[in-house]
């Protein structure tokens, strides 16, 4: 699979993983006052986008044909 997230996308994936990480593990603590099915949602949420930004790869951007990534469109980035 081709990598398909550019740079400014990665970057935002993982302040996003990392704040939907924090969030997760809040409400397991229950530093925060919601229902606690969220934890999961969000640590789900979380591993998804820390994943793709560490492989680059984003399948629902290759379903889409969405492509961020900067380098050219032959072979693989």
């Amino acid at each position: 699979m081709n990598q398909n997230v550019g740079v400014t996308d990665k970057r935002v994936r993982t302040a996003l993983g990392a704040t939907s990480g924090i969030a997760s593990l809040a409400v397991l603590a229950g530093a925060v006052s919601i229902p606690s099915l969220a934890a999961p949602v969000f640590g789900i949420a979380s591993l998804l986008l820390l994943g793709t930004a560490a492989t680059g790869t984003c399948a629902l951007y290759s379903l889409l044909g969405v492509d961020t990534c900067p380098a050219s469109a032959g072979g693989s980035r």
